[in-house]
């Protein structure tokens, strides 16, 4: 595994820890639980992609064991399931005890697979999804009751914020290994949402461009904002920049990363901004 950290020279008695997770990787944000400062990040990419949550869990349960700082007490536990195991449902079209229809469609479902939804209460919406169980019962069982929701939920909230007051359509890319999410806002309304997977460049630019099609968004005109895992130098900017005209990348109020050699101010939108 490739470890990155960023920390800062504070002390502080009571402590949050905030984790997200996904195949390709594992995050960590750990901040002072009175004035909400971020102490501690640490990011692991996984040298390849996992085939399954089972080999999730046992790199989790690894990092948990090695890196000291999860090995402290904390005031409370926050995890971000990242996976396209989702799909968002409007309000007026959403029955909690009925979850599996929503996904069935989409995804392929076992029996056996628990469902579960976060409220999107500023759009009326529901994010429906299948969290990593495996995940979820190790933290209760090694730290007790904790909170979680699904990453999509968080980016749609928080890029509604960004957006609001803006006139024009916002076109947001998260960039993760072998997964993008596109989020499409006006103001505070949200256009459009979903995820995709991709293995080459090719599938990225397709994704982005079908959706412009889909949208009616001239390439040549609306603004284009990455975030997440994305720089100059990757190839998928690359081709981006050869179909569409603006693009720039997501500059966050809170710069926790200004200066740092290992992380860009962009990247890890979910955990830190």
């Amino acid at each position: 595994m490739l470890k990155k950290s960023k920390k800062i020279s504070v002390i502080a008695q009571n402590k949050n820890l905030s984790i997200q997770f996904s195949l390709g990787g594992f995050s960590f944000c750990i901040s002072n639980s009175d004035t909400k400062e971020i102490i501690v990040f640490t990011e692991y990419f996984f040298e390849k992609e996992l085939d399954s949550p089972q080999l999730l869990l046992q790199k989790i349960i690894t990092i948990f064991g090695d890196d000291k700082d999860l090995q402290q007490e904390f005031t409370s536990i926050f995890a971000v399931h990242q996976n396209n195991l989702s799909t968002l449902v409007p309000n007026e079209y959403f029955d909690r005890s009925n979850l599996d229809a929503y996904l069935k469609y989409t995804i392929k479902t076992l029996t056996t697979d628990f469902i579960t939804y976060d409220s999107l209460e500023t759009i009326n919406a529901s994010t429906v999804y299948i969290p990593y169980v495996n995940i979820n019962n190790y933290l209760f069982q090694n730290f007790g009751e904790f909170e979680f929701k699904h990453h999509s939920s968080i980016l749609i909230d928080k890029l509604l914020i960004f957006s609001k007051g803006n006139a024009e359509s916002q076109f947001y890319i998260n960039v993760a290994s072998n997964q993008l999410d596109i989020v499409v806002c006006k103001q505070d309304s949200l256009i459009f949402y979903n995820s995709f997977s991709y293995t080459t460049k090719e599938d990225f630019i397709y994704y982005i461009l079908f959706t412009a099609e889909q949208l009616q968004m001239n390439p040549n005109e609306f603004q284009l904002t990455f975030i997440g895992n994305i720089n100059k130098e990757s190839e998928l900017y690359t081709i981006t920049y050869n179909y569409i005209r603006n693009i720039c990348f997501f500059k966050p109020i809170l710069n926790f990363f200004t200066d740092s050699e290992e992380f860009l101010n962009h990247s890890n939108f979910i955990l830190v901004s």
